[in-house]
Formats: structure tokens, C-alpha cells, sequence
């Protein structure tokens, strides 16, 4: 009887920069719709081509099985990166994973994390020894007596308190600055948070130096956000944070007074890798998965409901995450 021939193994590699066409195609041939991140050549080539072209393959006798498009956190020769898209033929989802596991090899990363995982993969992730969790949100209303896109089951608004300020900067000011160190990860540098927020196609982004007596400590960066439905009513996202998450009690009173500054209904930031009470003592109570507070994401036009992400990360240790990270916190193009 003759034997059956086994099929080849997979072949794990990075992409090379001319595969860029094959790879789109094989996304949206294995993928359940047409995703912006690759059809638009704007976001394609802001994610994924910041050096060389940012994609690792599975292969399986020639052709590709499994891709996964990363992103940067920071130049260093060891790096971290956000898995960003990730794509394996409908008959390969093991050779998938054993492509998502090989990331860290492939790529030289210390951390690889993604932000926006699908609620119904999270043991897939686990099975590899990593953690994958759902993100916490939080949120603080402004001090009015009625709300129109937020439902607050807890109007009672957290007291807060600091002496630091808030100072808006240029790039060019940004650039001049000294950069925050600290032991988080992924670890963010001068290179990410100009690309990140002064380059970022389709979308601006406000940055902030947070000071004492005039000594800049950290960043903090916002979106102040038009509901489409109303246009006058404002929300205010609290997307990134770039420094010692020990400081934002310090900070609650000049949050307060930008939530006033923005004309804003609520201030809300989903984060992981900050304390619950740190966030607390600046003022956000935290939404948890059963709270009866509704505080909508989605505001062109208004969704009123909560949404909830999920990420995964290889490293949890002194890991945090916040909405912009990956490719996350991106207009809804088509």
C-alpha cells in the first residue's frame, strides 16, 4: 500500500518589502471584510512600513498559511511591537498560532502585545502562556446636571486634588523635551511619540507636557472628540500616558480643569497596567463589565452602549496599555 505523503512543514520568516501586494491580497482573500489597515495605502504604509515592511509569514509548501502585520513601540535594537492585523487560512488556524508565538523570535521583540483581541480568543492566547484579559475603562463626568450622551448610574463626582499643570507643545517643544524613563513596557521613546501623534495620517491628537514648577515629567495625550449627533456636545479621551502613572493623583485637579477647558460631557481612557485606586485618586471611577453605567466609545454618530476591548501581551510584568496603542484610536475609513 503505498504511504500517504505527509504535508510539508510551515516555514516561519519575515516579509520582504516587494511581498507587499501578495500580502494584501492574501489578507483580504482570508479576512471577513476588507480591512482599512491595508487597503488604505495612507494607514498601510503608516503602520507597516516604517522599516522595511513590518510582517512576519507562515508558509506551508510556498504559500502563505498565516501573516501577522506588527508595529513598532520604539527603535531600540531590541524592541516591542503591537500585533496589529493578524490573518491564517481557514485551514491552518494551528499553523496561526504557532506563527503568533514565534513573534517574538522573528521580530527580536521583548514584548509582543496587541490591543483589540476578539472576546471569544482569549484562551487561544493563553494556551501559549500568555496573558489576555479585558481592558479596564474608566471615566469621569463633567460637573453638570444633566447628560445627554453618557449614562452615570453614580453622579457623585470623586474629589481631586495636585499641584501639577498641564502645558500643550509643539513637536518642535517635544523635541527639545527630556524624554520619561521608566520601567513599563512597552517601552515608548522620543521617535514613537512624534510618528505617533504629530504624524498620524487623518487624525489629531493633543499633547501635553505635565510639569511641576515648570519641570516637565511626563506626556499625556487627548482627543477631544464632536458628538455626530449633536456636534455641540464634546467628549475628552485620555488615549496615551508617558510617564510614572504615580503622578495622576497629582495630576486630578488639572484633569478636572480640562475637562472644563474642553467644554466636555466626560473624560474617559481605557488603560491596563495602572492601579485602579491611581486612577481613583484622580478622579475616574472605574466601569466594570456588570456596572450600569452606560460611558459610549463610539460617538460619529452616538452608539449608546459600552464597548468593551481585550488585548494580549507575552509579558505581563510592568505592562501597560492605553487606547492608542497598536492601531488603535483610528478614524472609522473605509
Amino acid at each position: 500500500m503505498k504511504q500517504k505523503k505527509s504535508a510539508a512543514e510551515p516555514v516561519f520568516r519575515l516579509a520582504r518589502p516587494e511581498e507587499a501586494g501578495e500580502l494584501v491580497d492574501f489578507i483580504n482573500d482570508n479576512f471577513d471584510w476588507r480591512l482599512p489597515l491595508v487597503n488604505r495605502e495612507d494607514f498601510f504604509t503608516f503602520y507597516y512600513r516604517e522599516k522595511g515592511l513590518q510582517f512576519a509569514v507562515a508558509e506551508i509548501d510556498g504559500a502563505y498559511a498565516a501573516a501577522c502585520g506588527y508595529i513598532l513601540a520604539n527603535e531600540d535594537s531590541v524592541p516591542d511591537v503591537w500585533a496589529s492585523v493578524f490573518v491564517a487560512r481557514r485551514d491552518c488556524t494551528g499553523t496561526g498560532l504557532q506563527l503568533m508565538a514565534k513573534m517574538p523570535e522573528l521580530t527580536g521583540a521583548d514584548v509582543v502585545a496587541c490591543n483589540n483581541i476578539r472576546g471569544n480568543t482569549l484562551n487561544l492566547y493563553r494556551f501559549l502562556g500568555w496573558t489576555a484579559e479585558r481592558v479596564s475603562h474608566y471615566y469621569r463626568i463633567a460637573d453638570r446636571s444633566e447628560f445627554r450622551l453618557c449614562r452615570p448610574a453614580d453622579t457623585r463626582r470623586l474629589p481631586v486634588s495636585g499641584s501639577l499643570t498641564l502645558t500643550s507643545v509643539s513637536e518642535a517643544e517635544a523635541a527639545a523635551l527630556p524624554f520619561p524613563q521608566t520601567a513599563l513596557r512597552p517601552r515608548k521613546d522620543l521617535h514613537y511619540l512624534l510618528r505617533r501623534y504629530y504624524h498620524y495620517p487623518n487624525q489629531s491628537y493633543e499633547v501635553r507636557s505635565v510639569r511641576k514648577d515648570g519641570v516637565h515629567l511626563a506626556y499625556l495625550v487627548t482627543r477631544t472628540i464632536a458628538s455626530g449627533e449633536t456636534g455641540e456636545i464634546t467628549v475628552l479621551r485620555i488615549v496615551d500616558f508617558i510617564g510614572d502613572p504615580a503622578l495622576l493623583p497629582e495630576l486630578g485637579a488639572a484633569l478636572d480643569g480640562l475637562l472644563k477647558e474642553t467644554g466636555a460631557e466626560y473624560a474617559d481612557c481605557y488603560n491596563v497596567g495602572i492601579d485602579p485606586e491611581i486612577w481613583k485618586a484622580a478622579g475616574f471611577r472605574e466601569r466594570t463589565s456588570d456596572d450600569p453605567s452606560v460611558i459610549p466609545n463610539y460617538l460619529t454618530p452616538p452608539l449608546y452602549e459600552n464597548t468593551e476591548y481585550y488585548y494580549f501581551t507575552n509579558k505581563p510584568e510592568g505592562f501597560v496599555l492605553f487606547k492608542a496603542d497598536g492601531d488603535q484610536d483610528r478614524p472609522n475609513l473605509s
